[in-house]
């Protein structure tokens, strides 16, 4: 099983966005040197709290300061982007990281962003996003001229083009035919995991998640690979979870339900956000629940694995018993302010070294 970390990421909006990319790299630096396998950054333009305007810029940051870890786009919100700028972008980056790249793409999720671009409307913004995929697939797969003729973008290479001066062409990247594509899901049964298993890419689940959404977006997975013609593996399923962990069950406890501690933090925030953008059933267990009676102790004991090394190693086991096949658990990143950055690290460490190795043990027996 890989092990990742997936940022949207999250912090309190007081803080200096300067001191929150240089906390957020030195944990994915820290990750580097602990054994993680990849990292997922997300995309957000009008969020402070959630900074990270560019994932590719934030990633390529990164380059010479780890060794090892994959650098995967968490996602590039395709609907708010011109196709031929992303192919150009994703195909340079490919080259200098001489392959480290990993392609997440998804419609977006914040609303702010939507009423930006103005593509608040989810039909057409789901359009826009197959759309730019389908486009920039084509940009990468061809030479010109090139002709592409879209509901959304119009996109034209011809008159100028210079073949012995290479000019008109649209880079490729350097993993062939492309870095390999990762689709987000978070509401239940996502149409987008029925999607990535036809399109033959790898699905990736949100922390912010309730077990039996999870298990859904299995039998979605498996539905589209049906539809696709393709074998339904987990091995490419990357499930996004919040782990605290600590030496003993009663400190981890304690850590989680502390409200100055980034996890409470985390929910409360994602809880009142929903809440405003009307779509709390996302994180519900029970989506008939009223949200007045939702509580943050609520969604942290149900989205959270949290214990000791030997406890967290029980819960994901079990977790994966009742979800599904994933092949990648990815560690969602919070917030380091106070007391938390070594908590964080701690976690890291312990999830790393002692966790991980005890699955893959198991699931190797």
């Amino acid at each position: 099983m890989k092990l990742g970390l997936f940022g949207m990421p999250l912090h309190p909006p007081t803080r200096s966005i300067a001191e929150l990319y240089e906390e957020d790299a030195a944990r994915v630096i820290y990750a580097d040197e602990v054994g993680f396998d990849e990292v997922w950054i997300g995309e957000h333009m009008s969020c402070t709290t959630e900074p990270i305007s560019s994932p590719l810029m934030f990633l390529a940051s990164l380059l010479h300061r780890t060794r090892n870890i994959r650098l995967g786009t968490g996602v590039i919100a395709l609907p708010n982007h011109h196709p031929a700028v992303v192919a150009a972008e994703v195909a340079q980056f490919d080259h200098l990281s001489r392959g480290r790249l990993m392609f997440g793409i998804g419609p977006g999720g914040l609303a702010s962003d939507m009423e930006l671009f103005d593509v608040l409307d989810g039909a057409v913004r789901n359009d826009r996003m197959m759309e730019s995929i389908d486009t920039i697939l084509k940009l990468w797969e061809g030479d010109p001229p090139y002709h592409i003729e879209g509901r959304h973008w119009k996109i034209k290479i011809a008159d100028t083009v210079i073949p012995e001066l290479g000019v008109g062409y649209i880079a490729k990247p350097y993993q062939r035919p492309h870095p390999p594509i990762m689709m987000t899901a978070m509401s239940p049964f996502s149409d987008s995991m029925k999607t990535s298993g036809i399109r033959g890419w790898g699905p990736m689940s949100a922390n912010f998640c309730p077990e039996y959404v999870i298990a859904s977006h299995w039998k979605k997975y498996q539905e589209g690979c049906e539809a696709g013609g393709h074998e339904a593996s987990g091995e490419n399923w990357r499930v996004a979870r919040n782990i605290v962990l600590a030496r003993s069950d009663s400190e981890a406890l304690d850590r989680v339900m502390d409200p100055k501690g980034s996890n409470y933090y985390y929910f409360e925030y994602l809880w009142k956000v929903l809440r405003t953008a009307n779509y709390t059933a996302v994180m519900k267990d029970d989506p008939k629940q009223p949200d007045d009676a939702v509580t943050v102790e609520q969604l942290i004991d149900s989205m959270v694995i949290y214990g000791s090394p030997k406890t967290v190693t029980e819960k994901l086991l079990a977790f994966r018993e009742r979800t599904g096949p994933f092949g990648g658990l990815l560690m969602a990143m919070m917030d380091g302010s106070g007391v938390n950055r070594a908590r964080e690290f701690e976690s890291m460490t312990l999830l790393a070294r002692e966790v991980m190795p005890a699955i893959r043990s198991a699931l190797g027996r």
